[in-house]
């Protein structure tokens, strides 16, 4: 996901469905490139790259391959 769609979502007041590893997530903190997001089933919050969160299944960040 880009810094200016999640600023845009965060301005907003209707709710927008985020996902960070297949878990819905809200954002709540954002810096620079990265956001602290909190887990809906109540999974400790964490701080991630804002390129792993996505909207929905077409937005999903492809697994990196080794």
């Amino acid at each position: 996901m880009e810094y200016a769609r999640i600023y845009e979502i965060l301005k907003n007041k209707d709710i927008q469905e985020i996902y960070y590893e297949d878990k819905p997530v809200w954002i709540q903190e954002l810096k620079e490139n990265t956001a602290t997001i909190g887990f809906l089933d109540g999974s400790a919050e964490r701080d991630v790259y804002i390129e792993d969160l996505y909207e929905d299944e077409f937005d999903r960040p492809k697994k990196k391959q080794f």
